[in-house]
């Protein structure tokens, strides 16, 4: 049984609509707030997957589900939630103001928790004024709704309550949360995952792979597929874990 009754999702991506699968499937209501006018729809499509992919799991059959509705504010949003998730787009200006938002509106004791994936929590606090020490980030692997682990990192105000009574919620609604010691630039899971990436681009890189063979060509598929990933990890695997190339 979940530990809460009723949350807030702010954002309905491809996150954050994970977030609101996993909270329906396991019972909670769920109001969500989202600007995208498509956003309805795109979560509904979210939820339709995970409950197919739930029911394939639990053919046993589903716990009863919770309710989902559409606010058109954040303060609408989050005025009884016992719980809120935040997953916008990853821009610290913009969390900032969500943040505040959330902040002002939001009962006291309600628990926020941030889907950054890289940002922290101390950096997205000072938004607060009054009450960061309820600010903590909350990790997710995509898809939410089916991976379990979740990532917690409290930032220099965020209190151990917060953390604990966080801990509790996760686990409540299946989840597998670790809490991270330090705040440290992408986490611990994303930087796992790239050095990962990291050694499989050199591999591509010195021609240990079989991209040519895959291809199914003469070979150019295959090298233009090599420079493409060398490109993509350059720009964007390498600075989300906190560094900027590879070895």
């Amino acid at each position: 049984m979940a530990a809460i009754t009723r949350a807030a999702s702010i954002g309905g991506g491809v996150i954050g609509a994970g977030w609101v699968a996993r909270l329906l499937l396991n019972g909670v209501d769920v109001t969500v707030h989202d600007p995208d006018p498509e956003a309805e729809r795109k979560v509904g499509e979210v939820v339709k997957g995970a409950r197919r992919a739930y029911r394939r799991m639990l053919p046993e059959g589903l716990p009863a589900e919770g309710r989902m509705r559409f606010a058109r504010s954040i303060a609408e949003a989050v005025a009884d939630a016992d719980f809120i998730q935040e997953s916008v787009p990853e821009r610290l200006d913009l969390k900032h103001r969500v943040l505040a938002e959330i902040d002002a509106h939001a009962r006291a004791d309600a628990i926020v928790g941030s889907s950054t994936s890289g940002l922290k929590p101390t950096d997205m606090q000072t938004a607060m004024a009054s009450h960061p020490e309820r600010l903590l980030v909350a990790h997710p692997f995509n898809p939410v709704y089916l991976l379990p682990l979740v990532e917690i990192v409290g930032g220099e105000r965020t209190s151990r309550q917060a953390i604990e009574g966080a801990s509790r919620i996760y686990a409540s609604i299946g989840m597998k949360p670790v809490v991270i010691r330090k705040e440290i630039e992408a986490f611990v899971g994303d930087r796992l995952l790239e050095a990962a990436w990291r050694e499989a681009l050199w591999l591509i890189r010195d021609d240990l792979d079989e991209a040519d063979r895959r291809s199914g060509t003469d070979g150019r598929t295959g090298r233009q597929d090599r420079r493409a990933i060398g490109r993509a990890g350059r720009r964007t695997v390498h600075p989300r874990a906190g560094t900027h190339q590879g070895r």
